[in-house]
């Protein structure tokens, strides 16, 4: 019989989660042709509308975690995110919604979501409602890799595509900073809670997935722009 592998040192599953970076979605083809200009104002409309749908479910995937967390001291601290959500920064993504050329109602009512964002999205709802808790907090992990991400895509989007009103940036500008805090955060709790060799290998698939998730509505995205 094999001996159990050992635990892995804080230093060491920092650095496997940090690695998990070569699978976020900038690399996709999307977003690299997004940020290099290349996109046509109906592909940026559908991304807008299609990540709607990513957004407005962020606060239950958060509220799955909270419910199944037993700890009252990271609750509290989670539930800073359902708040971002829920107080503005849903309106901020209505806001840039319009800033490109939709209407809340066409946004609302989901018209332009795709079968493959659908899928990818409600897929992590569900992992976050019957995942052990830890295992949904490293899936948020994708935190890590999204601020510079979000930096260059409003540098991007104001280099190349003049025509997206300003003030549509405003979800970027306000999310960067508290995406920061919470990457933070999220790290060290993993860090800290998940204490097996399983935890540790289940919260690097947990973050891997999430990433796999993102570029699943990527390839929705850009599936239907080529399709056209």
């Amino acid at each position: 019989m094999a001996a159990p592998r050992p635990t892995l040192t804080r230093a060491e599953l920092a650095g496997a989660l940090h690695a998990q970076a070569s699978r976020y979605w900038d690399k996709h083809p999307f977003h690299v042709r997004l940020h290099a200009g290349g996109c046509t104002p109906g592909e940026i409309r559908s991304w807008v509308a299609n990540r709607w749908y990513y957004q407005r479910h962020l606060s239950a995937k958060n509220a799955a975690i909270v419910s199944a967390c037993p700890l009252p001291a990271v609750r509290l601290r989670w539930l800073d995110r359902i708040a971002f959500q829920d107080d503005g920064g849903l309106d901020d993504w209505l806001a840039l919604a319009a800033a490109v050329g939709l209407t809340a109602g066409e946004v609302l009512d989901e018209r332009h979501v795709l079968r493959g964002t659908r899928f990818a999205v409600d897929a992590y709802v569900s992992f976050c409602r019957t995942r052990p808790w830890l295992e949904g907090a490293a899936a948020a992990l994708t935190e890590l890799f999204s601020p510079k991400h979000m930096t260059d895509r409003v540098h991007a989007w104001r280099t190349h595509y003049d025509w997206i009103e300003p003030a549509g940036m405003a979800y970027f500008d306000n999310r960067i900073p508290v995406v920061e805090q919470d990457s933070s955060f999220t790290l060290d709790l993993v860090l800290t809670h998940a204490v097996t060799r399983e935890q540790q290998e289940a919260a690097i698939a947990a973050l891997a997935y999430k990433c796999d998730v993102l570029n699943a509505i990527l390839d929705a995205v850009d599936y239907a722009g080529t399709a056209r």
